[in-house]
């Protein structure tokens, strides 16, 4: 086994960790990355395994979803798919398609395709026409913000791929598309595109959208040099989170902060781990400032916004209604000047950023340069899984 493959396996440096300090126990450390290889037994356990969804003990919070008319067209979106999906040939139309409750959703991942291959149709096997094609599905179910992040998350892989000489493993065009169900504007549809350092599922049912989970990375998260120099990652995400944090008193730090050393990568909802149970720790915003909600709301905001305008206003709302119910925790240096993780969790999202180990890179030891986020939605709604059941209530197939 390389020495990648087993830091990967184990989600963690092969070397032992110092003693945690006295509050270590409050940390919970990534859990052993779940599934290596597609087509394993591990693969096949884990989809077997009836879909829950995030929780904060295993048992969902009900009635937090409703099938409802947001106003807000998904017209866009639909032909943007549209169009993709009529300039592939019928090869490449039969093997991104699937039915809209397949496992397919689930089978996403951020390990890189020597280990994982994805299904579907890649960037990098496409022609100019129909790449462009493909990219406008993201142009239309994103942000302009949320656009320029899966662009620039793009160049990284390509810088990386540069630094690391890993050219057939990472890179800008090593991203895959696959549509669930056909677009339509009554019945459940959706894509995804998926692969080392992006991965985007999107649910459609009427005009209601649902962009969970959504992982989006880098590493590096700075291009010193050559072509895209300059390019920089979660750049906003580093210094909200921070701003948020120093805000805190004393006593809420002392809440907050469940750990006050990064040693470790702490991500608990990544790939596979749909029914991750994450109990509520650290600080609850019902306890803040309202300039501490304001920096709370503008944080949310930088990942909630990455979708296009009026689904991401939609989001907030459900979001902010539940603000006295959010809690924000965070592991690292107090300062904030070091690596760090925060998670930011109420009943209808959870946002994990965490700065991780080097894989790619030189080091064993987290690092700013290298970057994972996560965004759920708990309590049964990612993959629009709660609404797809409710529409198939009100209209069994």
């Amino acid at each position: 086994m390389s020495v990648l493959l087993a830091l990967l396996v184990a989600g963690c440096s092969p070397q032992s960790s110092p003693a945690p300090l006295a509050d270590g126990n409050r940390a919970t450390p990534a859990p052993p990355l779940r599934v290596l290889h597609d087509g394993s037994e591990q693969e096949r356990a884990a989809l077997d395994e009836p879909f829950v969804g995030v929780t904060t003990e295993g048992s969902v919070v009900p009635g937090l979803y409703t099938l409802q008319a947001t106003g807000v067209s998904t017209a866009p979106l639909r032909e943007a798919v549209k169009a993709f999906r009529a300039s592939l040939t019928d090869e490449q139309r039969a093997a991104s398609s699937f039915p809209i409750d397949d496992e397919e959703w689930r089978r996403w991942t951020n390990i890189d395709i020597k280990y994982y291959k994805r299904q579907g149709v890649g960037l990098n096997e496409l022609t100019p026409e129909q790449r462009e094609l493909g990219l406008n599905i993201l142009r239309a179910g994103l942000s302009p913000q949320g656009y320029q992040k899966t662009k620039d998350i793009r160049k990284m892989e390509g810088y990386l791929a540069r630094l690391s000489g890993a050219f057939e493993v990472v890179g800008p065009d090593l991203y895959w598309f696959t549509f669930l169900g056909e677009p339509s504007t009554t019945e459940p549809w959706g894509w995804q595109f998926d692969g080392h350092h992006l991965v985007i599922n999107y649910f459609v049912l009427g005009n209601q959208v649902v962009m969970t989970p959504t992982f989006m990375g880098s590493e590096p998260s700075y291009i010193a040099y050559g072509e895209d120099a300059g390019t920089r990652t979660f750049e906003r995400e580093e210094a909200l989170g921070i701003s948020l944090y120093q805000s805190l008193t004393d006593r809420q730090r002392q809440a907050a902060t469940l750990y006050d050393r990064k040693e470790e990568n702490y991500t608990l909802a990544g790939a596979f781990h749909d029914n991750a149970e994450v109990p509520y720790a650290g600080v609850r915003a019902s306890n803040f400032t309202p300039r501490q909600v304001s920096l709370l709301s503008e944080l949310l905001g930088e990942y909630v916004n990455n979708m296009a305008e009026g689904h991401a206003r939609v989001k907030m709302a459900e979001v902010e209604k539940h603000l006295p119910d959010t809690w924000f925790a965070w592991v690292g240096d107090t300062g904030g000047g070091g690596p760090f993780y925060y998670r930011i969790q109420s009943p209808v999202i959870l946002i994990e950023f965490d700065h991780q180990r080097p894989v790619f890179l030189e080091g064993d030891r987290p690092t700013r340069a290298h970057v994972h986020t996560v965004v759920r939605t708990p309590n049964g709604n990612d993959y629009g899984k709660d609404l797809l059941g409710q529409h198939l209530e009100r209209h069994p197939h």
